[in-house]
């Protein structure tokens, strides 16, 4: 897989957070509650968003080149 740039968004962070939130719900007993799943479906969402749009720069540059 090729290294490209990020173009100044928060994917790393974003990445980290998800990983954050699941270890936390593998860590613990317990049901899990619909507001723990929002959060964890949100930032994926947010991920998925920010693949797309750096996909898509990745894309016009190498047009652009």
């Amino acid at each position: 897989m090729r290294n490209l740039p990020d173009h100044g968004l928060p994917l790393v962070q974003l990445k980290e957070q998800r990983r954050d939130l699941i270890v936390a719900l593998q860590n613990r007993n317990g049901p899990v509650s619909g507001w723990e799943l929002m959060q964890i479906a949100a930032v994926q969402q947010a991920i998925s968003a920010f693949e797309d749009v750096i996909a898509d720069l990745d894309a016009e540059l190498e047009a652009a080149a």
